[in-house]
């Protein structure tokens, strides 16, 4: 069974190599970098006037996944309890992703 195991894991990440898609994960969670990435732009839309992460205090949970332009991929976190903690962890990745695709952060992989 390990065995068995431990070939799909090295299966699905030589697909998402293969496939060119780098994934950010954080807890059970898996999400596509481009999705990650949309994070910033709706915080944008929702502070316009805002440009600095530290001033906004980022996106805040509630209101971020009931906006419309917020990512499908990334809806199944909005149930969690920690959704807000979640969300800042993935918008630190979403201000920069060009460290996540050089696998700068752990939580992505796929690079």
């Amino acid at each position: 069974m390990d065995t068995f195991l431990l070939s799909a894991l090295c299966l699905l990440a030589t697909w998402a190599v293969l496939a060119g898609g780098v994934t950010v994960q954080d807890g059970e969670f898996s999400f596509p970098l481009e999705s990650v990435k949309k994070l910033k732009d709706l915080r944008e839309l929702q502070e316009p006037g805002i440009r600095n992460r530290r001033q906004s205090g980022g996106l805040v949970a509630p209101n971020a996944c009931s906006h419309q332009k917020f990512p499908e991929e990334l809806k199944p976190l909005c149930k969690e309890p920690n959704a807000q903690e979640i969300l800042q962890r993935l918008e630190a990745i979403a201000e920069d992703p060009d460290s996540c695709e050089i696998c700068a952060f752990a939580a992505c992989a796929g690079c």
